[in-house]
């Protein structure tokens, strides 16, 4: 489900971060392609509500410190250990490709906490990010930690759209992946949903919390390094704690 005006608020909020500079409703209105009369109204409700306003009279509209504010309030209510920042930090400093921390969402992973390898060809990935929960190895990290009828109903959901000639596109693939990574150790993924990328993951442990961590770079870099890279993995996360005993995949789906 896509719900338009809801959309827009974020698109609106997405616009600011690029710009990093005020707009003016024209300027709104040209850039993100909007009628003059949709963005007049959007603003104008924005800016009723504190998150939007006037730095300059007539110099257009930025947003407010409340966005700040009520982020890092919802941020405070649950959030992550220090022990899993500390040891993304570690583990993106040791392979020097991009490392992120993924949570369940519906069918896909969504990132939580991103860290970008600093090498000009790279995974370009930023909080707030969905991957496939199927077709990437951190998403089956996640799934790799629910009971078997809750990943059913989560494969009942999927519709299968092929990215690649490696994108798993059954049931029986998926659980033949789960239990591929148990016997392995990790879970790995080869351009199943970007093309030209790999990926090695691992579930976390984080009390009650479903969470897994990724390191993914582009194929030429991280294919072959894959072994190695989860043995970098392993160590750090099991120095912070965070290892759980083995991925555990649980039985087959039918």
């Amino acid at each position: 489900m896509h719900v338009k005006q809801a959309a827009n608020v974020f698109d609106l909020i997405e616009y600011f971060e690029r710009r990093r500079s005020p707009a003016t409703l024209a300027e709104i209105s040209d850039d993100l392609g909007w009628p003059r009369s949709s963005t007049f109204n959007l603003v104008g409700t924005i800016v009723e509500k504190g998150y939007l306003y006037e730095p300059r009279p007539r110099g257009g509209y930025y947003p407010t410190p409340r966005w700040l504010s009520l982020a890092q309030s919802v941020t405070e209510a649950e959030p992550l250990p220090e022990a899993v920042g500390s040891a993304v930090a570690e583990i993106a400093a040791a392979t020097g490709e991009t490392v992120a921390v993924a949570a369940l969402t519906g069918i896909h992973a969504m990132f939580l906490h991103v860290v970008e390898s600093r090498h000009s060809v790279r995974y370009h990935a930023k909080v707030g990010d969905r991957v496939p929960v199927h077709a990437s190895s951190v998403g089956r990290a996640l799934l790799s930690q629910l009971p078997l009828n809750v990943r059913e109903g989560i494969y009942r959901k999927i519709g299968f759209e092929r990215f690649s000639h490696t994108t798993p596109m059954s049931v029986e693939t998926i659980e033949r992946e789960l239990a591929a990574a148990e016997a392995r150790g990790y879970h790995q993924s080869s351009s199943e949903y970007i093309p030209d990328l790999a990926g090695v993951s691992f579930p976390i442990a984080v009390g009650a919390r479903k969470l897994s961590v990724v390191v993914a770079g582009p194929t030429s870099r991280c294919f072959e390094r894959r072994p190695e890279t989860a043995a970098t993995m392993q160590k750090a996360l099991a120095r912070h704690g965070l290892l759980p005993a083995r991925p555990r995949a649980g039985g087959k789906a039918t």
